[in-house]
């Protein structure tokens, strides 16, 4: 009998312990504010000189921004999804505001969200050193583009193996 007792008091205490995940979402909350106070900051830069920037410069300056964006999108699908997916579930309220997306995404479905999302980053930082290629140097530029493709190659595969894991061939 005591083999039982200690064996619930384990997994209770384990699956409770899904509840040290809490405070890390809450802090990535406050991530998505330092995110928020760099986009300004780049903004409140950015519109001043717009009409002194070329149309290379304008691209550049947007690119920025856009890709702080998806950094803070890719910040809310986590910690949504993960707080959802490990700690408990969202209880906001019949009459406040509700993504359509939340509660929709498992651990799988997460990972591709993460990893396609790092590649659209990827691509973003990439194209903005491209419109400065005079400025790299070849070998860098060629570990840029490395490093892109292992991204892009990884999400692929990810991508493979989460649907052959989820449609298994009879």
């Amino acid at each position: 009998m005591q083999i039982g007792k200690t064996e619930q008091f384990l997994e209770k205490t384990m699956y409770a312990s899904r509840w040290l995940l809490a405070p890390v979402y809450l802090a990535m909350s406050l991530a998505l504010f330092a995110l928020s106070i760099k986009f300004f900051q780049e903004l409140y830069h950015f519109l001043p000189q717009i009409l002194e920037l070329n149309e290379s410069e304008l691209v550049l300056k947007l690119l920025t921004l856009i890709d702080l964006t998806l950094v803070g999108s890719l910040t809310i699908i986590v910690m949504f999804s993960g707080y959802e997916n490990f700690v408990s579930q969202l209880d906001i309220g019949d009459n406040t505001e509700k993504l359509s997306w939340l509660g929709s995404h498992d651990y799988g479905s997460l990972k591709m969200k993460v990893a396609s999302s790092i590649v659209a980053i990827s691509s973003i930082h990439l194209l903005k050193i491209f419109m400065n290629v005079e400025e790299t140097e070849n070998d860098k530029l060629m570990y840029y583009v490395l490093i892109h493709l292992t991204l892009v190659l990884s999400a692929l595969l990810m991508g493979y193996l989460d649907k052959i894991s989820r449609h298994p061939k009879e």
